[in-house]
């Protein structure tokens, strides 16, 4: 949660709040909402405290913790089916990344969507701000694919970018919407800690009849609710209300103190902090209790099935691409997974069909058609006459009964690459260190684990130890794959993986001889990628 002024409130009535259904009467009626697994919950929670632990002890915006964190999400949501969209937000931290997921069923022109911040603050790993929401809305949106209801509305997720900074990932996906866009977003929800040690129960009282929804779950489990004065203005909600759209969301306190009445209301006490951990280093899985994080994410699945699910209207089927994007050369292909889901109703055949492909492309599935539930490879192949750019492909299955489509974006242009270049030989005597300077040059992100083949005649080679020291200072531990006699160096080849954050400058390789009883000759080596 971001500290920020408060935004004043925009006036809204209740048709623009949920939305003007205009399919059949029962589409609108919507089906009980499921208990959300809250191991499931913890789990993904997990996740994030060990990529905390992996990257330097947080996840902020700008730090590798965070697109560490974004690919977590974003694999889980494609792995379900969902059309994820990685936006590069230019205005970020380190130029991070917002998480879109949209489930490709529902009235495309009424969005419901829900959304947490992923980063942390770099004093720690964030796991309750705002792993919390960010773990729950995850999990909701895994068991919306699982359950597969009908749809009566359009659902889309967003997982923001450096919110600690000034929600600046929000403000960046708000503000690139084109204002028809912004008009089919009927609602906003947001959910910005909502498992803190010292609990309250508050629901954002921007709208009346989106607080509403929310009081109605905490009636039925018989909990009472505050409005959340804290925090007004301080999270990614404030984005989305600026631009006119209405808002809602849950919050369970911050660094505001409980007072007597709220511990007489909710337990917990009184004259400390709703999160004693609030951005601190403390803030680790031991900081979440598990009764505020069930209970709120089963409140965010009450509110989106009351908001967006539907019954069925007859038979129906989803359609998914992994991934939803990708880069190639021109004349290079790129494979993609089409998946189908049964949502209603029978299976159904559907035939697949590709269109907005850019010259000298084309597009075969394998199978062509299949029955809604399996999956097809769809290769895109390009040509050497394939000009260089962006298009939006879209995949269309045609059922028996209604047609389905998603988007890939195909990105033709020069992929990432990396080159190291040396060509000197080396004397190697025994417990002899040789340090040689190579020319790094890199292109794109250049994210390939590099290659290094060391050839030639040596005593004891299984003996020799090789590194590569990169500009930065950092030095990277090279090991080798497979096995050759200690008297014979031969073909040996060794790999490490080197990361795009010093992919340039001047790189030393390291060659070390620790136990070797002759006098040997490299004779020569090369780095490749």
């Amino acid at each position: 949660m971001k500290w920020g002024k408060r935004i004043g409130a925009a006036v809204v009535g209740m048709a623009a709040v949920l939305g003007v259904v205009t399919a059949p009467a029962q589409a609108a009626t919507a089906a009980a909402a499921p208990d959300i697994s809250l191991a499931n919950v913890k789990a993904h929670l997990s996740a994030l405290q060990t990529i905390a632990n992996q990257n330097g002890g947080n996840r902020a915006a700008g730090r590798p913790g965070y697109p560490a964190s974004v690919s977590y999400v974003a694999q889980k949501l494609r792995d379900a089916g969902y059309n994820v969209t990685l936006q590069s937000c230019t205005s970020c931290a380190g130029s991070n990344q917002n998480v879109i997921a949209e489930w490709p069923q529902g009235d495309a022109s009424q969005v419901i969507m829900l959304g947490a911040h992923l980063d942390s603050v770099s004093a720690g790993p964030g796991i309750n701000d705002n792993g919390s929401g960010s773990a729950s809305i995850l999990e909701v949106a895994l068991t919306l694919a699982r359950e597969n209801p009908a749809m009566a509305k359009r659902v889309r997720f967003g997982w923001w970018a450096d919110e600690e900074s000034g929600l600046r990932g929000s403000k960046f996906y708000v503000n690139s919407l084109p204002q028809t866009e912004r008009t089919k977003i009927k609602t906003y929800l947001n959910f910005d800690m909502i498992g803190s040690d010292n609990w309250g129960y508050f629901v954002y009282d921007d709208v009346a009849s989106v607080k509403a929804v929310f009081d109605e779950y905490f009636r039925t489990i018989g909990i009472q609710t505050e409005g959340d004065t804290e925090g007004d203005g301080r999270s990614d909600h404030a984005s989305f209300k600026s631009a006119g759209i209405p808002v809602g969301g849950l919050a369970t306190g911050a660094g505001y103190t409980k007072s007597a009445a709220q511990q007489q209301k909710w337990g917990g006490t009184a004259g400390r902090a709703f999160d004693s951990c609030y951005h601190r280093a403390c803030d680790t899985l031991s900081n979440i209790p598990d009764t505020p994080l069930e209970k709120n994410s089963d409140a965010i699945a009450y509110a989106l099935w009351k908001l967006a699910v539907g019954t069925s209207t007859g038979p129906d089927f989803s359609l998914g691409l992994s991934p939803s994007s990708g880069t190639v050369q021109a004349g290079q292909s790129a494979t993609v997974t089409v998946n189908t889901a049964t949502t209603s109703g029978a299976a159904q055949a559907v035939s697949l069909s590709a269109s907005g492909l850019p010259a000298g492309a084309t597009a075969t599935f394998n199978p062509a058609s299949v029955q809604s539930g399996g999956s097809s490879t769809l290769t895109i192949a390009t040509s050497a006459s394939t000009p260089n750019g962006t298009s939006t492909i879209t995949v269309t299955g045609d059922g028996t009964s209604v047609d389905r489509t998603a988007q890939y974006t195909l990105t033709v242009g020069d992929v990432s690459v990396r080159t190291f270049t040396n060509g000197t030989d080396f004397a190697l005597n025994d417990y002899a260190t040789v340090n040689s300077p190579i020319t790094s040059t890199a292109t794109g992100t250049a994210t390939s684990p590099v290659k290094v083949s060391v050839t030639g005649t040596h005593t004891c080679s299984e003996d020799l130890r090789i590194s590569l020291k990169a500009p930065d200072g950092s030095t990277y531990s090279v090991k080798a794959t497979g096995s050759l006699p200690c008297t014979d160096l031969g073909t040996r080849t060794y790999s490490v993986p080197v990361t795009n954050e010093a992919a340039s400058g001047t790189w030393t390789l390291v060659l070390y001889d620790a136990y070797a009883q002759d006098t040997g000759t490299l004779d020569s080596w090369t780095i490749t990628v």
